[in-house]
């Protein structure tokens, strides 16, 4: 029997390289510190709450975030490291438990449109701008009220390092203060004599290992405030090999993936645990009508089966075994129209957003100046239109559960554990304070484990068998119940001045969904899709028009929303609301700079004064790429986005310029090349942020010729990968990454790469072929209007 102790805590320890009003006054007084929930075992010291210190000297690290490729254990270590003085080699990390003293802030603040609650909003005269003054930076007052109560501990939107870094290098500080102080009284020494390096504390000519420190040093207090080191973690950003200005920091999890052992959510056993497989129902208002159980009896290994309005499952010994009798089963689903008549088809959908471009109530998300008159008679319009998006992770979704003696144990590989866990607090029909959920690893994810239905779901098969389960989801049930980017249609308009020399106006409408809206609701508020549609029709959607306005200089610019009540349940993808809006500001941009007969990079630098760091980018990726204008017919194209965070030392921003080169032959479509020239600040880790890059414009590379399907009572007509229409091997194009050296805070890289890669690929198929390509998948033909149906 295993302890109720989370059992595999030391298998996920990864040491170095495979080495062991009165409204406002309440929420101010509340209290804002938490004991440190991170348990010292015997022997150990836990230093504020990140740092687990054993007496041979190793430390642990605590990372409140999930690991799914990212890098984020490795550059938590590294933080650690650098700033203590320690040796990498035995510096390892573990999962942080699900705690308010984790919670992030900064992505409270970025999502705060998400869980504002309506006792604020709703305030007569006062609700808008006490949100706004509350809300809208990490340490406001009712940004700290949610992520504590909730608490916030999410995984996305790249704002990990944002939120953690520098309570990371507090606590490394902290502890280098205390060994120096303890060597210093040893020796007789000042204390500024002394520093810490490879795991050791230096004074002068003597040394001392940390772990010959440690009772002397755990003795003294730690400082509050301690000071930390001029020069942050940081690599040479223009390193073209690896090579860095401090020592390689490897990745830590590299052995583990190499030989296999790194221990995934799929890959968790417990004593007496058996396998579950489930089939969904299609997306929309539907119920479980029929399945013959007695089909399933006769196969081998099976021990139960458990049937719900909205999905089956059976368990057995086996996975395999699970899977074959849901089959056998053969589960029909009853699809119900909505209240307004509805189900879930592309048709129907692609129509409700026809129907708000053109008869639409549009409200004004963002402005500088007022472009409605000036686009009155716009000089140049264009319509873009993007299909939904799947997600497609290499891992299919999967968790254990163990419910005895009242509490449930719960591994996941999830990027929302509070949520997770209160899910499957639901399903064992337990209180959220019986449940304790371990985070596991993620083999990809592109935000589909911000979905915590599975925790529900192996909540309730637990209760059911009485015993451990684990649940899979198989790839078609993945593409089935997960929930898709939404789709969106735009129209974008510009005016040109009178010598048709640059832009004086600019508007950009969107017609989809208040998609990040409906995930907050699901996320925050426990919804269900329905609810969570329901919640979301109606409201105007900042998250969901993100990167819409223009970084250009344009006098007179606009976004406006045209909600859109679509019947498909949509979700957050990588590169959130960026991935589109990035897609058509930066095509319509190079549609502007044909029409006024101007070189497409020239005529975006000319717009970018203020911005000297995105120029910076466009100039770097030209040399990259050899750019030779992007005429016709050289099949180059170039594209430039900047994304930021409010962090709490301030605005933090990450900058991307990509040169694509592409031809159309014969309906098919060839990237031959990428280029990016990105700034993201001090680069922690330069292999990592080049992987990112790398693997983000291969990302965009899929979504730019697939990554999506349509969708028949519920159903999506392609549900595996093989019919997607993702690039294999043998069509990844040459890639060339490079970065600016840069003093700024650093910026996550993991979304940059992704959204500027499409509007690089639609420029250079255009420079190409004579021809637009507006719509995405650039393979799409695009919705019908609805006067040609």
């Amino acid at each position: 029997m295993l302890p109720s102790r989370l059992s595999l805590d030391r298998r996920s320890l990864l040491i170095g390289a495979g080495v062991t009003g009165s409204l406002v006054i309440g929420m101010l007084a509340l209290p804002r510190r938490f004991r440190a929930p991170l348990e010292a075992g015997e022997g150990e010291h836990v230093i504020e709450g990140f740092l687990r210190l054993a007496r041979d000297g190793t430390i642990s690290v605590a990372v409140p975030a999930t690991e799914m490729g990212q890098g984020i254990d490795t550059l938590v270590a590294q933080i650690v490291a650098v700033e203590l003085g320690a040796d990498w080699r035995k510096v390892g990390v573990e999962p942080a438990p699900v705690s308010p003293f984790y919670a992030d802030r900064v992505i409270a603040a970025e999502w705060a449109e998400m869980w504002l609650p309506g006792p604020v909003a709703d305030l007569p005269l006062l609700g808008d701008g006490l949100a706004q003054a509350l809300a809208g930076e990490p340490g406001d007052a009712l940004v700290r009220l949610e992520a504590d109560r909730e608490p916030v501990m999410l995984t996305a939107a790249g704002t990990t390092l944002a939120a953690f870094e520098p309570r990371l290098r507090a606590a490394a500080a902290a502890l280098r203060h205390v060994l120096c102080a303890a060597a210093a009284a040893e020796a007789g020494l000042d204390l500024a004599a002394c520093d810490t390096r490879a795991h050791a504390v230096v004074c002068g000519k003597k040394s001392w290992p940390f772990a010959a420190l440690i009772d002397r040093a755990l003795a003294l207090s730690l400082p509050e405030t301690p000071a930390l080191r001029p020069v942050p973690a940081c690599e040479d950003a223009t390193a073209s090999t690896g090579r860095t200005a401090a020592p390689a920091f490897p990745r830590l999890d590299l052995p583990a993936k190499v030989d296999g052992s790194l221990v995934f959510a799929g890959d968790v056993r417990l004593p007496d645990m058996v396998h579950a497989a489930i089939a969904h129902g299609p997306q929309g208002h539907c119920r479980l009508a029929s399945h013959d159980e007695a089909a399933a009896r006769g196969i081998p290994g099976l021990i139960g089966i458990v049937a719900t309005d909205r999905w089956l499952a059976a368990v057995a010994r086996t996975w395999h075994a699970a899977d074959k009798a849901v089959k056998a089963m053969d589960p029909r689903f009853r699809v119900d129209r909505d209240e307004n008549g509805r189900v879930v088809e592309s048709l129907a959908n692609e129509a409700a957003l026809e129907t708000a471009m053109t008869r639409g109530h549009a409200t004004r998300i963002a402005a500088e100046g007022n472009p409605d008159a000036l686009l009155a008679h716009p000089s140049i319009g264009a319509r873009y239109d993007i299909e939904p998006a799947l997600h497609a992770p290499l891992e299919t979704a999967s968790a254990t559960a163990r419910l005895q003696h009242g509490t449930l144990d719960l591994w996941i590989a999830t990027q929302a554990p509070e949520a997770a866990a209160r899910a499957a607090a639901r399903g064992a029909g337990l209180s959220r304070s019986a449940v304790t959920v371990y985070p596991m690893p993620a083999g990809g994810s592109f935000d589909a484990r911000l979905d915590v239905r599975m925790a529900e779901e192996v909540a309730v098969i637990a209760r059911t068998v009485g015993r451990p389960v684990q649940l899979t989801w198989s790839r078609w049930q993945e593409t089935l119940a997960g929930y898709p980017r939404t789709p969106v249609s735009a129209m974008l308009a510009a005016a040109f001045d009178p010598a048709r020399q640059r832009l004086l106006g600019w508007r950009a409408r969107l017609a989809l969904p208040a998609s990040a809206v409906e995930q907050g609701a699901r996320l925050f508020d426990d919804a269900d899709s329905k609810r969570a549609q329901d919640h979301a029709e109606g409201h105007a959607d900042p998250l969901s028009c993100a990167g819409a306005m223009p970084v250009y200089a344009i006098p007179e610019r606009a976004v406006d929303h045209l909600p859109t009540r679509i019947s498909l349940p949509t979700g957050r993808l990588r590169g959130g609301a960026h991935g589109y809006t990035a897609f058509f500001t930066e095509s319509f941009l190079d549609e502007c700079a044909h029409a006024l007969g101007m070189e497409p990079m020239s005529f975006r630098i000319g717009m970018l004064g203020d911005a000297p760091r995105l120029v910076a980018c466009l100039q770097g990726a030209a040399r990259l790429a050899m750019w030779g204008g992007g005429g016709n017919g050289s099949g180059q194209g170039i594209a430039c986005h900047t994304m930021a965070l409010a962090a709490p030392e301030g605005r933090r921003e990450g900058h991307i310029a990509v040169v694509a080169t592409a031809r159309a032959d014969a309906g098919t479509i060839r990237v031959e090349s990428l280029s990016a020239f990105c700034d993201i600040g001090r680069v922690i880790n330069h292999d990592i942020a080049r992987q990112q890059i790398e693997g983000g414009l291969m990302f965009g590379l899929a979504h730019a010729l697939g990554g999506s399907t349509t969708w028949s009572a519920g159903r999506p007509l392609a549900g595996r990968l093989a019919g997607l229409g993702l690039p294999l091997l043998a069509d990844c194009p040459k890639v060339d990454v490079a970065f600016a050296q840069s003093e700024a805070e650093p910026f996550d890289p993991g979304d940059l790469g992704m959204v500027a890669a499409a509007p690089a690929i639609a420029n250079a198929l255009f420079s190409a072929t004579g021809v637009r390509f507006r719509h995405l998948p650039l393979t799409s033909p695009g919705p019908v209007p609805l006067s040609e149906r």
